[in-house]
């Protein structure tokens, strides 16, 4: 299973379509399979993944109060919706007029939807993380407005490291004080400490590629390929973040080589590890009968020796070339920019302004968006590469071989057969 999917599958709420108090509101499987809006109507289709529409909601309902513009959404879950994209852009023939596109799909939808620049004034530029004002120009054009995004933080047991006792045996036996960790060698350090009596340190993800991605960032190297499309997952930093990442399977539960998204966010809301990388949305969603509910600090996402770095999981709302309906499906997407902390309200609870995160982030229960700002605005963080291979890469090439390290793979071994693989699918 893709990592996007199976994020996808933690980040939605449960599948069930939320009623929505909006003129001509729809939902479910599919949704509606009429035309776009009509030229010069003011209802829009919107096309999002479940997640999504959540996020949305709030937005649609300021707008329709601000432009009088009316919200449709079609929610599809993750793979259907690509392949509808997929179908109705090679068709020339739309039925939406918005559309929400996962960031590793610009690419390939790049021709399919049109500019939307005049919405990237100098003012929405300095509030929209550097990382994603990068990834949504293509070819000269911003092509899509981040709507909302992620990226792994530094997840701990507080009530642990706040204990005075391990206080002191962590001071003595490692010379500095116990608190979260912010280099590698301090997560290693406290990863091995905490793997005793039926616990362990951290998880070790060896079904998802992201945050063995995050630490080549932060050792310097853009991620498997370069600014020209040359194949560089066999370079010294790409060797230097796999060892850092298999250095810790020691202090990690068995079977790292099949723990995903699902399995590591268990873990750890079950008391087993005292620290996880993980995205930051997961904060808010600790059980309430969870074993470490109330427990839980956040940190931002640990630096390597060009600084701290993550990979963001940004959503763009794009208007396709093919949408009759142009002027009310901007006016919507600037709703979107200019009311984007309603996203916050939203069970996901995310944004893609800044601003939108700092408004929280002093708010009791969101003690997590100050690392993820942190994070976001890393030195090191960057967006994946703008290719329409990435998510094959992924599955077929970068996936498998990090099983293969986490269970005693060669490091070397392993990059180099990884670059013969990703250079002979992008021929």
């Amino acid at each position: 299973m893709s990592t996007r999917k199976n994020i996808n599958r933690l980040a939605t709420i449960g599948g069930i379509c939320t009623v929505v108090a909006l003129a001509a509101s729809g939902c479910g499987a599919g949704g509606p399979a009429s035309s776009s809006g009509s030229a010069g109507t003011s209802t829009v289709n919107v096309l999002v993944e479940a997640g999504g529409h959540a996020e949305l909601t709030g937005v649609a309902e300021q707008c329709k109060k601000e432009t009088g513009v009316d919200v449709n959404f079609v929610e599809l879950p993750y793979d259907g919706m690509f392949n509808r994209l997929s179908s109705e852009f090679s068709s020339g023939t739309v039925s939406f007029d918005v559309a929400a596109l996962d960031s590793v799909w610009l690419p390939s939808f790049k021709d399919a939807v049109q500019p939307i620049d005049e919405l990237f004034t100098d003012e929405a530029k300095k509030d929209i993380f550097p990382a994603l004002v990068k990834e949504a120009n293509v070819d000269g054009h911003f092509i899509g407005m981040p709507a909302w995004t992620n990226a792994e933080i530094i997840l701990y047991r507080k009530d642990l490291f706040e204990d005075a006792k391990n206080k002191a045996d962590f001071q003595a036996k490692y010379g500095y004080g116990l608190a979260a960790p912010t280099t590698w060698k301090q997560y290693q350090d406290i990863s091995a400490f905490f793997t005793k009596d039926g616990m362990y340190g951290t998880d070790v993800k060896g079904g998802v590629e992201t945050e063995w991605l995050a630490h080549v960032l932060q050792a310097g190297s853009p991620m498997v390929l370069d600014a020209n499309n040359k194949v560089v997952i066999d370079n010294a930093a790409h060797k230097e973040a796999l060892d850092f990442y298999t250095s810790l399977v020691k202090d990690a539960p068995s079977g790292a080589a099949q723990v995903d998204w699902a399995a590591a966010q268990n873990l750890f809301n079950q008391g087993k590890t005292a620290m996880t990388r993980f995205w930051a949305h997961a904060y808010r969603q600790i059980p309430k009968d969870s074993a470490v509910a109330g427990k839980v600090g956040a940190a931002p996402m640990i630096a390597g020796s060009a600084g701290v770095g993550g990979v963001p999981g940004p959503w763009y709302l794009s208007v396709p070339k093919a949408t009759k309906n142009a002027d009310a499906a901007k006016k919507f997407v600037k709703c979107a920019y200019d009311y984007n902390d309603k996203g916050i309200e939203s069970n996901l609870g995310l944004a893609a302004r800044i601003s939108a995160f700092e408004k929280y982030q002093d708010k009791p229960g969101y003690e997590s968006f100050k690392p993820l700002i942190q994070t976001l605005n890393g030195k090191a963080t960057a967006t994946r590469p703008a290719t329409e291979k990435w998510q094959q890469i992924v599955d077929t090439v970068l996936v498998p071989m990090l099983q293969k390290a986490v269970a005693g793979g060669d490091s070397a071994t392993l990059l180099a057969d990884a670059k013969k693989q990703i250079e002979d699918l992008l021929k």
